[in-house]
């Protein structure tokens, strides 16, 4: 009889692989909402209202949203009239537009992906040294980019598993942050909105492409379509629920530092958050957690491009 080494490596069945596949929320919308939900959120919303005033930030908001609401209408459109396999956006785009241009595009995509990681793990950095400071830069960097390859190396499983507990620590600092303007942890009052601001520190279009940034990350979990049960019913709706969540929590978020602080402190103090919360200590761990799945996401989604590109 002759060897099979396949005899002696475990298999695994198609219904056990297919229970292994991810649904709406934790393949697509968990993963998009925590790319968007970024370091930005918490250290420019304010510096947008005190630039822009409410209204004016309000508009903002709603412009840039509805760019990327667009975005995700273009994908999810597209995504239920072809069958989606792996590599995300890879897939969508050469099935619908050819091979060269899916490629074309999806290169550069893989790459800015691949180089975010590092500006991701810069701003972990810094947000640790302002709680640490007296830890090495180096040996900080090192240990977040270590920790992020072996989540990403072990498993995807593994890396849906540790976006629950990052959605508490953020859901927690914003609950953290709006307790805040409630009377039983502030003792001075609220201040009056200013409807429009003056941009002491820029233009209008300037202040728009600072913030820009906050709501990117919209093809979180299309780049995860290879481990998605149904890719035709999961990208839609967990891509536009994480696209209107979002636009709802950075809503009221800007109204919120609008009440907390004058449009000189939200201009000139990008940790304001910090400062009139609830819990300051609360604001400083969501950065953290924010800029770490940032990262986690990046990491996860951009190999599954480059494996797809090259199959």
């Amino acid at each position: 009889m002759p060897f099979n080494l396949k005899r002696l490596l475990p298999q695994r069945s198609k219904k056990s692989s297919k229970s292994n596949k991810f649904g709406t929320f934790d393949g697509v919308f968990l993963p998009t909402l925590l790319t968007i939900l970024g370091a930005v959120m918490y250290l420019r919303t304010g510096w947008v209202v005190g630039n822009a005033g409410l209204m004016g930030g309000l508009l903002i908001i709603t412009m840039a949203n509805i760019i990327t609401f667009c975005t995700g209408l273009s994908i999810s459109s597209v995504a239920t009239n072809i069958r989606v396999g792996a590599g995300g956006s890879f897939s969508i785009i050469s099935q619908s537009l050819g091979l060269e241009v899916g490629g074309s595009v999806n290169l550069p995509f893989y790459l800015a992906q691949a180089i975010s990681v590092a500006f991701y793990i810069f701003a972990f950095t810094e947000g640790w040294q302002s709680i640490f400071p007296n830890h090495p830069a180096t040996l900080v960097l090192f240990a977040a980019y270590g920790v992020c390859y072996m989540v990403a190396f072990v498993s995807v499983e593994l890396a849906a598993r540790i976006r629950y507990p990052i959605l508490l620590i953020i859901s927690f600092s914003l609950l953290s942050a709006f307790l805040g303007a409630t009377g039983f942890f502030r003792a001075e009052p609220l201040y009056s909105p200013q409807l429009w601001g003056t941009f002491p520190d820029g233009t209008f279009w300037e202040v728009f492409a600072v913030f820009f940034p906050a709501v990117t990350g919209v093809l979180a979990g299309v780049n995860l379509s290879g481990t998605l049960q149904k890719p035709r019913q999961n990208i839609p709706r967990g891509t536009i629920g994480a696209i209107v969540v979002s636009y709802l929590v950075y809503m009221i978020l800007a109204y919120w530092t609008s009440l907390v602080a004058t449009p000189e402190e939200l201009v000139n103090n990008f940790t304001v958050m910090v400062s009139k919360a609830a819990f300051g200590w609360a604001i400083q761990i969501g950065i953290l957690a924010a800029t770490f799945s940032a990262a986690l996401n990046s990491l996860v989604g951009a190999p599954r491009v480059l494996q797809a590109m090259a199959a």
